[in-house]
């Protein structure tokens, strides 16, 4: 489908950001999306949003021969539009129109592949649906019961609609609240082995996946498009201090994200939730690097990840800067030891940052002496398995155990 993008550049909007940087971030969310094909983007100038037609009708005019000279199918538009909006604005080109919440759910969708992440999309996408119920066609006139003469109306289509989406939201809840239920059991498997989980956080296409496959030797999609990867990724990574920590690739963050989307996709970066270490993962090379940065701060603030967190900065995409900005950056960088300049796609300063990682993850080890009955002869194992015994001594009844250990270590034993 041949598509416009618009960015509404609104004069009255404190908070815009430059409008070449997000017309550019607009077209490549539509890139996203496989079968469309982006013929034309422009940024508009507005004053204010118009509460009818969020444009001027100079500029609907104007528009409307630009999709019919260029055979325009989809109009998306940068922002929010409202229900009424979209409606007339649909009426006045003769297109589909979609605003920037309704396309980063088309993405969503389209990406969706773990059971949790489709029923997530569903729900976010019923939330966002049940705002768009308004009196656009005839089959959502008034219903009447019998002739209409006796008794109250009946009731109206919008009604039946708004209830039976409700009803959907209902029974996603009920299935998705068995998956999250299967994930906290999971969770809690991986709580009795004591390995660190660090999860690889950061702005949508910063390269987070491309990095957790040079880690992992995964084969997760990574390509140069926004929202690439979805649904959170593990995989065992071992440091190289011979550490093993589970490494988590998680859903690219962005800018103004649809209020639905951060509430339905507060359980799929749960992983973040229970990390011992977040690293995020920014693209240094971006011209928004920054704001970008920002972004990723008041979305992890928002689902409850504090600055307390233990935290390492990764700046990627070093590669694509010229010389003298690789050499500035890497000098910034190495002045602050919780940020580290790399390449995921080249592999510099992996090493460095890999060290780091394993630093950050050696807590202190405490020495204690367990006295274990013979018959709990599956913990003992479990102490030498992990090489945590120091001393041995067998008595009549137990066996006692030096052992050092964090206290990461000391919660798995007692979850045997």
């Amino acid at each position: 489908m041949r598509a416009l993008v618009l960015h509404p550049d609104i004069k009255s909007d404190r908070t815009r950001r430059a409008p070449e940087f997000a017309l550019d971030e607009a077209v490549a969310l539509a890139a996203a999306l496989p079968d469309l094909e982006v013929v034309d983007a422009q940024s508009v100038r507005l004053p204010r949003a118009q509460p009818g037609l969020l444009f001027g009708k100079g500029k609907i005019n104007e528009l409307h021969d630009l999709v019919e000279a260029l055979d325009i199918g989809l109009v998306l538009i940068d922002g929010p539009v409202t229900p009424v909006q979209q409606r007339n604005l649909e009426k006045e080109w003769g297109c589909k129109v979609l605003d920037r919440t309704g396309l980063i759910l088309e993405i969503f969708a389209d990406r969706a592949a773990t059971r949790e992440g489709v029923l997530q999309v569903e729900l976010a996408a019923l939330s966002y649906q049940r705002t768009r119920l308004v009196r656009a066609w005839t089959h959502l006139e008034r219903q009447r019961g019998g002739l209409g003469f006796v008794g109250g109306p009946g009731e109206t289509q919008i009604e039946a609609d708004r209830r039976a989406i409700d009803e959907a939201v209902t029974r996603i809840k009920r299935q998705l609240a068995k998956v999250v239920k299967t994930r906290a059991l999971h969770r809690s498997a991986r709580a009795k082995v004591p390995y660190p989980i660090v999860a690889l956080v950061g702005y949508t296409n910063a390269g987070k996946s491309t990095l957790f496959n040079r880690l992992t030797g995964a084969d997760v999609m990574a390509k140069d498009m926004l929202f690439a990867t979805l649904d959170p990724t593990m995989r065992s990574v071992t440091l190289p201090d011979g550490t093993d920590v589970i490494l988590s690739d998680t859903v690219g963050f962005i800018s103004d994200l649809p209020t639905q989307l951060v509430a339905a996709f507060r359980a799929t970066l749960e992983e973040v939730l229970d990390a011992d270490l977040i690293v995020h993962v920014r693209d240094i090379s971006h011209p928004q690097t920054a704001e970008q940065a920002e972004d990723v701060h008041k979305i992890l603030a928002d689902l409850g990840v504090g600055e307390q967190s233990a935290q390492l900065e990764v700046w990627n995409k070093l590669d694509l800067l010229d010389p003298d900005a690789q050499a500035a950056r890497q000098v910034e960088a190495d002045r602050n030891e919780a940020i580290f300049a790399i390449s995921a796609l080249t592999g510099e300063g992996i090493d460095e940052m890999l060290t780091a990682i394993s630093q950050s993850l050696s807590p202190p080890r405490t020495e204690t002496v367990l006295e274990l009955p013979h018959h709990e002869g599956r913990k003992r194992a479990w102490l030498f398995e992990q090489g945590l015994v120091e001393a041995e001594e067998t008595g009549q009844d137990v066996t006692r155990l030096t052992v050092r250990w964090t206290a990461r270590q000391q919660k798995a034993f007692r979850a045997l």
